[in-house]
Parts: structure tokens; C-alpha cells; sequence
């Protein structure tokens, strides 16, 4: 059995009535003392070790700060497939943007490893560190839904081409009333997808957009955490490390310097910003104290005053 303790600074919260003001706490304190949430994406990679993230989870929690987690692990999809003799496959958009394709029997694995192991790893490994954990994948309570797309575009031997049966979807709506009431009495929800489609299937989305959509949701900071130190104007040069986004020019710089996988995660920081969060940081995973850092100034931080209103994400 892992320790159900409460941390002190949560033991005072107790369920509100219902009438009370969501943004006060059970002890009559203000909900993290007028601090913002904190939503953190912890990435899937083999390279990135979450032991640190787990540590300032806690540390955060018991200050009174509200927390989100957000985790990938298609890596750990990818091997179950190939335990099981299948090859992962992953798809070139004509935007540019490489991802995976998500067939009926992918999404089989990816339901059994995602919330079934990896949500449920992290919960019990946060629940051990002291934070009242709870796991929650994108289908319950419908916390992540929107329009399925079963047919993708690609770009096949240099050709554009219709992909169909795949099994994603883009999340357009977030229960933020469910994470609302989880965060008001004291618990730190940890989600993954799947996410749950408009026809009622559950389906695959991008953990990365997954997080951004539950900060734009909140209002929250996002920290994406990843296995480099942000995003740098030459990817093999780690002296050229962008630290501060907060122009349109400088955002037109950062999205032309994004390369691979960091692409999804600058269009996942627009869609954070053009949601409501207050701030994108893009930051390693395995530094000293990776989130402590990343909130005292430390990786590549992208401001809400980067992103002009009204431009289209295609993802």
C-alpha cells in the first residue's frame, strides 16, 4: 500500500459547501494564494526521468499552489507494440508536422498502456511523495472531448493523400468544472488521454495539446517539461537557447526554429495562450528542480502577448 497521508498544507481543506466561492479555500484562504495553477506536462520520452517533477509537484502542492498533470508515453506505446510483433506508425501532415496514426488495434494498446499503466504508475508514485493524486483519463466525466477524425491528410512518397480509419481526435472542450472541484478540495488531478469523440469513442489525441487545453481551460501557467533545455534558434547548439517569447516577431522567430517534435510543442503553446493560460514554458525535464526552475525564469518562456488573436492552428 502507498501512504494516503495528506500533506499538512492540504489537511485543513475540506469539502466546500455549495455555495462557497470556488476561488477560496475550505480554511478561508484565497485558492493558491491568487497564484495561478500550475498545469505541468511530464513527456513520454526515454530520456526524460520524472523523479524531479515529482519532487516539485509535492513542494508546490503543500504551499498551497494548484497543480495539473499532464503526461504522455508514446514511447512506452511504441514498445508495447512491438512486444506484441506490431510496428508503430507515424504519418508526415502536409503542414509538416509528423505524428501518429492511431488504428483500431493502436488504440487497443494505447488505452491499456496509457490510463491503464503509466496514469496509474504516476498516481501512486505522486500518492507516495504526499500529494493526494488523482488519475483521470480524458473520458471521464468527459474531461477532454471533441471532433473525431477518422480520415487524415498525409503526405505519402512526396504525394498528399487521404488516410482513413485512424482513431484521433482534436480537443475542442475541457470539463474544467470537474478539475475545478477536484482542485478545491485539495486533490492534484493527473490526466492522460484518450480523449472522448463527438460520436462517443474513445480516441487518441496529443498529450502535449492535451495539456495545453487544460491550462487554457484554467487560466493556468503551463510548464512542458521535455528532455532539452527549450527551444534553441540552432538545435544543435544549446548556447542558442530562446528564453523569452513575448512579440508576435519573436513568436514568427520561435515556430521558424522549431524543429521534429518541438513543433508540436510551440503549436501547443499558442493553442495554451489563445485559451487563456498566462504563460508557455518549454523546459528540461531532468535539471534540479525542473518545474521550481522553470517558474523562476529558467527555459524558454512564451508570453500571451507573443500570440496575435485569430490565426488558425493546423495540426
Amino acid at each position: 500500500m502507498y501512504d494516503t497521508t495528506p500533506h499538512d498544507a492540504r489537511a485543513a481543506r475540506q469539502t466546500p459547501d455549495d455555495d462557497a466561492d470556488p476561488r477560496v479555500r475550505a480554511d478561508g484562504g484565497e485558492r493558491g494564494d491568487g497564484k495561478p495553477p500550475v498545469v505541468v506536462k511530464v513527456g513520454g520520452a526515454r530520456a526524460v526521468d520524472p523523479a524531479g517533477a515529482v519532487e516539485d509537484v509535492a513542494d508546490l502542492v503543500a504551499e498551497g499552489r494548484e497543480v495539473v498533470v499532464v503526461h504522455g508515453g508514446s514511447t512506452a506505446v511504441d514498445d508495447t507494440l512491438e512486444e506484441l510483433g506490431e510496428e508503430p506508425t507515424y504519418v508526415e501532415t502536409p503542414g509538416g508536422v509528423v505524428g501518429r496514426f492511431t488504428d483500431e488495434r493502436t488504440m487497443e494498446v494505447f488505452t491499456m498502456v496509457m490510463p491503464g499503466k503509466l496514469n496509474t504508475d504516476l498516481t501512486v508514485t505522486l500518492r507516495n511523495a504526499g500529494v493526494d493524486a488523482v488519475g483521470l483519463s480524458g473520458v471521464d466525466g468527459g474531461l477532454l472531448s471533441g471532433p473525431r477524425k477518422s480520415a487524415v491528410r498525409v503526405i505519402e512518397d512526396g504525394k498528399k493523400k487521404i488516410k482513413r480509419g485512424d482513431h484521433s481526435g482534436k480537443i475542442t472542450d475541457v470539463n474544467a468544472d470537474l478539475l475545478e472541484l477536484l482542485l478545491n478540495q485539495g486533490h492534484t488531478p493527473v490526466v492522460t488521454v484518450p480523449m472522448l469523440a463527438d460520436d462517443g469513442v474513445a480516441v487518441n489525441a496529443d498529450a502535449d495539446r492535451a495539456a495545453a487545453a487544460v491550462a487554457g481551460a484554467l487560466g493556468a501557467e503551463l510548464v512542458v517539461l521535455t528532455d532539452v533545455a527549450g527551444v534553441y534558434r540552432d538545435p544543435d547548439d544549446e548556447s542558442t537557447l530562446i528564453g523569452s517569447v513575448a512579440t508576435p516577431a519573436e513568436f514568427d522567430a520561435l515556430k521558424d526554429a522549431a524543429e521534429g517534435f518541438m513543433t508540436k510543442k510551440v503549436m501547443a503553446a499558442k493553442e495554451a495562450l489563445d485559451g487563456g493560460a498566462t504563460t508557455v514554458i518549454v523546459a528540461d525535464a531532468n535539471a534540479d528542480d525542473p518545474i521550481l526552475a522553470a517558474l523562476g525564469g529558467s527555459g524558454t518562456h512564451i508570453e500571451a502577448s507573443a500570440v496575435a488573436d485569430g490565426e488558425e492552428v493546423d495540426g
